[in-house]
């Protein structure tokens, strides 16, 4: 119903996207055209109909995938006509009532920043995550993964096999192997935001269960991105928050760590590996204990507004010693940065340009990377790779 069209997908899932960051209003056609069809800046959206023609067929389409039986129960998207902005509902057999919108935005809109240090301490800030969804509207969340079921996933992502060619699998196959290859239900562990992290301390506090009922909407895309992987192999998963998540749920099979210093876990299994995450006077940094000098890399704030200018993030592909199982680790030192890390998985010319700083034997070893991605206005830029370390 869609995967046999590269328009509609492209279409559905950039609005999706949006929508759950907040940017609904800003989902106009010509907007569209350019950030998701690739049109240039200036062209006439009279003689190029792309977006109001695709979203038409878009409503079409959505129709007639929840008018069949085996999709009732769903979260029911829908495209109003006169609007890109997708509305979401609650299935009629579970909830007749649609979903309030003022409630959505309630838990969309970004959270109020921490208080701004002085020039000086600026790079000691650390800011509370922009986005947050409630667990309650897990729903939600539900849309943005329906999206990337469809066919294509937030970001335009493309499913490892795809890329594949007489030679052998892609790299991206290849870098996902440990994961879709596995026999067993694969755990997705996102980090929970919380405001209990002490920075005086280097010690990684337990989040107590129920801490904050909230997800950071920069995991949610990177959860999205890296279940599409398993689309094409029928794999099983399940989705938990750190808050959620036991030692004995990890060694059950792979896993998949999302976010830093929101997921104890993350923190964790990365302490005693050669790349990961560290406290240094008040100040969380990305840290390459292998290297000599010592590689770190600090969030770099923009001068005079004091917003994020640059993030860090780890991505990771490892056999985990300690609870035996492959784990994948998608974590930036905040939210955006993460969201720079799940493009590296999700998009084969950023993963090939980690690769070739990488031995040609690398699926047979661990892997890790650091990642740089600039930051414009609450949005992460393309990823750079600065650093791979392989064992």
């Amino acid at each position: 119903m869609f995967t046999n069209s590269k328009r509609y997908p492209v279409l559905l899932a950039y609005t999706v996207e949006q929508a759950l960051l907040g940017n609904a209003g800003d989902l106009k056609e010509r907007t569209i055209g350019v950030e998701a069809f690739g049109r240039e800046p200036s062209y006439d959206v009279n003689l190029d109909p792309v977006v109001r023609t695709t979203a038409a067929e878009v409503r079409k389409r959505l129709i007639q995938y929840y008018y069949s039986p085996e999709h009732a129960g769903e979260l029911i998207i829908e495209l109003p006509v006169g609007s890109y902005a997708p509305a979401f509902r609650e299935p009629a057999i579970q909830l007749s009532a649609k979903v309030d919108p003022e409630v959505i935005a309630e838990h969309l809109e970004p959270s109020p920043r921490d208080p701004v240090a002085s020039e000086d301490s600026r790079a000691d800030v650390v800011r509370a995550p922009t986005r947050l969804i409630h667990y309650r509207w897990i729903s939600i969340v539900a849309a943005l993964l329906f999206a990337v079921l469809l066919g294509i996933g937030i970001g335009r992502v493309r499913f490892p096999g795809q890329a594949a060619s007489s030679s052998g699998p892609s790299n991206m196959a290849r870098f996902w192997e440990p994961i879709t290859a596995t026999s067993s239900r694969v755990t997705y562990c996102l980090g929970v935001p919380t405001d209990s992290v002490d920075l005086q301390s280097k010690t990684i506090p337990a989040i107590p269960a129920g801490e904050s009922g909230n997800l950071n909407v920069y995991d949610v895309i990177t959860l999205a991105r890296s279940i599409a992987p398993l689309v094409p192999k029928n794999g099983e998963f399940r989705v938990l928050a750190a808050s959620d998540t036991g030692f004995a749920q990890l060694r059950e099979g792979p896993f998949v760590l999302i976010g830093a210093f929101d997921n104890p876990w993350a923190m964790r299994i990365t302490q005693d590996l050669p790349i990961g995450f560290e406290y240094d006077n008040h100040v969380r940094k990305v840290v390459n204990r292998k290297s000599s000098p010592k590689g770190i890399w600090a969030l770099e704030w923009q001068v005079p507004n004091k917003s994020l200018a640059r993030d860090y993030a780890v991505v990771a592909r490892i056999h985990d010693k300690v609870t035996g199982q492959p784990a994948i680790i998608l974590a930036g030192i905040l939210g955006e940065g993460t969201e720079a890390a799940s493009e590296v998985v999700s998009n084969p010319a950023y993963l090939d340009a980690v690769l070739q700083k990488a031995p040609k034997n690398w699926d047979q070893l661990n892997l890790e990377a650091v990642i740089e991605a600039n930051v414009i206005e609450g949005h992460p830029g393309p990823p750079t790779v600065v650093a791979v370390e392989t064992w």
